[in-house]
């Protein structure tokens, strides 16, 4: 490659057609501004976030958070957006290092975007869930020293018409959840609601309900969670994925469901109970 001097632009190889991946490229052209290769001597004791679930109704998926992250025994942050926007049809949430994390989310919506603008197509939902892997995977060395990133993956497959979610390890080898799954700190308790509240046919305003239940579950049992936060009006971010494309639940609309089970939890502070039979 021959010589460039910063005054004269971008270098030649930015013109060049190349691999559809952008973390392909990051690694080939500037290693450093990849997670895994930005130097750390130690392990501070830095803000992680929990938890995160995900769930599947008909006609799309739905993926719920709470806001804490707790760095040790503190509460770092109360209004961390831990859902986000993958592509038009699908949706990611971490738990985690919350600073590693969030880069990795955006370094994974800029490998959709680059894909799209050098294939001129979208990339598939299991394209997607595999470039997502990519990502973590790249980030192990991270995770053994105690920087692990655990992120969720869903969206609406447009050749399945159905909603999907795929779990990761620290590996990055994703595996499809069948109907829920959740990640966290307090993803056991949260899990535990979901097992008992979850139903196939569950409307849209069904499967929010569910998703508050389960994330109040995890907040009344894990410390690292936090629950709905009336006084500063801070709720879980709620977004779901349909044929449509992605879309965040408006906070008027949660804000009307966490009030509704609050109240619910004055008469039942353990919640709702599943039928017998």
């Amino acid at each position: 490659m021959t010589a460039w001097r910063e005054e004269e632009g971008l270098p030649p190889e930015f013109f060049e057609a190349g691999s559809p991946s952008f973390v392909d490229f990051l690694r080939t052209r500037a290693p450093e501004l990849l997670p895994v290769n930005r130097e750390r001597k130690d392990v501070p004791d830095l803000p992680h976030g929990t938890t995160i679930l995900a769930l599947t109704f008909p006609g799309g998926v739905m993926m719920a958070g709470d806001r804490r992250a707790t760095r040790g025994n503190e509460i770092a942050y109360r209004e961390l957006d831990k859902v986000q926007k993958a592509g038009e049809h699908s949706v990611v949430a971490f738990a985690g290092t919350v600073g590693l994390a969030l880069d990795m989310v955006r370094l994974f919506q800029v490998e959709l975007e680059h894909y799209e603008k050098m294939e001129t197509v979208t990339l598939s939902l299991q394209g997607q869930a595999r470039r997502l892997g990519t990502v973590i995977q790249a980030n192990l060395a991270q995770a053994l020293q105690g920087l692990a990133v655990v992120p969720l993956f869903a969206g609406y497959d447009l050749e399945s018409d159905t909603g999907r979610i795929f779990t990761y390890d620290i590996i990055g080898s994703p595996q499809e959840a069948r109907d829920f799954h959740a990640e966290g700190s307090g993803s056991p308790y949260a899990h535990g609601a979901l097992k008992k509240l979850y139903r196939r046919d569950l409307s849209e305003d069904d499967a929010a309900a569910v998703c508050v239940q389960a994330l109040y579950d995890a907040a009344d049992d894990d410390a690292a969670t936090g629950g709905p936060d009336l006084t500063r009006r801070l709720y879980p971010v709620i977004a779901s994925v349909t044929a449509d494309g992605y879309r965040r639940l408006p906070e008027d609309r949660v804000a009307a469901i966490v009030n509704e089970v609050v109240q619910a939890r004055h008469d039942r502070p353990d919640g709702p109970a599943a039928p017998l039979r």
